[in-house]
C-alpha cells in the first residue's frame, strides 16, 4: 500500500508541474492535477497487476488523461483560459509517457521480500485458498507449513516464518497467546482473505459461521447512501437523458414497442420490484428465465450495442430514484433464478440485506456470469460488499464502473 501511495504522490507532483507549465494559474494546474489523479484512480492504474505491465500502463494512463482532458475541455469557461488543442496533444504525450514509464520502473525495481506464514489448520480445508492468495499476490504470500497441533508443533517452525495464520476460530485466542512469546504477529484467516482477494469464499464462510452471520445480521444502510442514490439518481438522468431518447426511438424504428422492459426482481430483503431497461430482444414469448447469452438470437442490432456499454440500464436511475434500488449494491436478480440459487448455493440470501445497484462490486471486479459456479464466485465479492460497504467503497465503485464498460467487464 505504501509504494502505491507513493506512486500516486509522485505521478501527482509531475503532472501538477506539467499542468503549471502548460497554463498560466496555480488555481487551473492544482484543479486540473486533481481531475487527472482521480481519473487514474477510476482507471485503476495503480493496481499492481497493471503496475507490472507497461503495455497495460501505457493503455491505461493514456485512456485516463484522455477522459480527464475531455472533461476540462467541458468545463473549460470555468477557468481563466480555454483548453487548446496544443495543451490537449502535450498532455496527453508527455504525461502518459512519464507516468507509464516511472511506474513500471519503480515497481519493477520495487520487489518486497517474500513474506512467509506457518498455517495453523488442514491444508486440506484452505490450502487452494491460500495457493489462489499465493498467486494473486506474485509470490510475495509464502505458506510454508501447515500445523494441525499448535500445542505440540508449533515451536518446530516458529523460527522459519514471519506471521502465523489461524485458519481456525477456537485456537484463535490460544495461539495469539501462545505465539507472543515467540514476537510473531499472528493474521486471522478472515480478514488476511478478505485484504488479499477483496472478495469472501464460501468455504472461509463456512469454517467462521458464526463470526459472519453476527456480521451480516447488523447490516444497514446509513443514510448518506440514500442521498448519494438521490445524487446520482437526478444527475444520471440529467447527463443520459439525451442518449435515452436516441436509444427508444432507434429501439422504435427496428422493432417497435415497447421501449422500455420491465420485469420483476428480487430487491432489499427478498421483497420483488419491477426494474426497468430499455429493451434489447426481439418481442417473443419466453416461457423461461434465462441468462442473457442464453439469448443471443433474439438480441436487437441496437441491443448489442447497448449491452456492450451498458446503455440498456440507463432507465434504472428511475428505479433509483423511486428507491427500489441504489446506485452501488448487488445486482438484482430474476425471482426463478433466486429461488434457485437459494438452494443451490450457500448463504446466497444475504446479498439481500441491502438494496440491489445499479453497479456493484462484483460487477466491476468479476466477469458476467452464466453458470452456477460463477454465480458462486460473483456471490463472493457481492458478500464481500455487504461486509465492507461505505461511503468510500461506493464512491470508488461508481468510479471504477467507466473503466469496467470501457474494458466491457461483465458485459453481454
Amino acid at each position: 500500500l505504501s509504494s502505491t501511495v507513493h506512486l500516486f504522490l509522485i505521478d501527482s507532483a509531475l503532472l501538477w508541474f506539467l499542468d503549471r507549465f502548460l497554463t498560466s494559474s496555480v488555481i487551473v494546474s492544482t484543479v486540473f492535477t486533481l481531475i487527472n489523479c482521480t481519473a487514474m484512480f477510476a482507471f485503476r492504474v495503480y493496481e499492481k497487476e497493471f503496475l507490472e505491465n507497461l503495455n497495460e500502463q501505457i493503455v491505461r494512463t493514456f485512456t485516463a488523461l484522455f477522459s480527464s482532458d475531455i472533461f476540462k475541455c467541458a468545463l473549460y469557461r470555468c477557468f481563466e483560459e480555454r483548453v487548446s488543442l496544443k495543451y490537449f496533444a502535450l498532455h496527453l504525450a508527455f504525461g502518459t509517457l512519464t507516468v507509464s514509464f516511472i511506474n513500471y520502473s519503480l515497481c519493477l525495481f520495487r520487489k518486497t521480500k517474500p513474506k512467509s506464514f506457518i498455517v495453523i489448520g488442514r491444508k486440506d480445508g484452505v490450502g487452494h485458498i491460500l495457493d489462489e492468495i499465493n498467486l494473486k499476490t506474485r509470490g510475495e504470500y509464502q505458506f510454508v507449513h501447515y500445523v494441525d497441533h499448535p500445542q505440540n508443533d508449533i515451536e518446530k517452525f516458529i523460527s522459519s516464518a514471519n506471521f502465523i495464520l489461524v485458519s481456525d476460530y477456537e485456537l484463535y485466542q490460544f495461539v495469539k497467546d501462545k505465539v507472543g512469546l515467540y514476537n510473531k504477529k499472528v493474521v486471522y484467516l478472515p480478514e488476511f482473505v478478505e485484504r488479499t482477494l477483496k472478495r469472501i469464499p464460501i468455504e472461509v464462510i463456512n469454517r467462521f459461521e458464526s463470526y459472519y452471520e453476527q456480521i451480516f445480521s447488523q447490516v444497514k444502510e446509513s443514510p448518506s447512501k440514500r442521498v448519494l442514490d438521490i445524487a446520482c439518481g437526478v444527475v444520471g438522468l440529467v447527463i443520459f437523458s439525451p442518449i435515452m431518447l436516441i436509444l427508444s426511438i432507434l429501439i422504435l424504428l427496428e422493432d417497435g414497442r415497447p421501449v422500455i422492459f420491465k420485469q420483476l426482481r428480487i430487491g432489499k430483503d427478498g421483497k420483488p420490484f419491477l426494474m426497468y431497461k430499455f429493451r434489447t430482444m426481439r418481442n417473443e414469448e419466453s416461457n423461461q428465465a434465462k441468462f442473457a447469452d442464453q439469448e443471443n438470437d433474439r438480441i436487437l442490432k441496437i441491443g448489442k450495442f447497448m449491452r456492450s456499454f451498458r446503455l440498456d440500464e440507463c432507465p434504472q436511475f428511475l428505479n433509483i430514484l423511486k428507491g427500489d434500488m441504489s446506485i452501488v449494491g448487488p445486482r438484482p436478480e430474476q425471482i426463478p433464478f433466486v429461488k434457485d440459487f437459494e438452494q443451490k448455493i450457500p448463504y446466497y440470501s444475504h446479498r439481500h440485506v441491502l438494496k440491489p445497484g445499479l453497479t456493484g462490486w462484483a460487477q466491476i471486479m468479476y466477469k458476467y456470469s452464466s453458470t452456477l459456479e460463477e454465480v458462486r464466485t460473483k456471490l463472493t465479492y457481492d458478500l464481500y460488499y455487504v461486509k465492507n460497504r461505505n461511503i468510500f467503497m461506493d464512491l470508488r465503485i461508481i468510479l471504477q464502473t467507466v473503466e469496467a464498460i470501457l474494458w466491457r467487464r461483465g458485459a453481454k
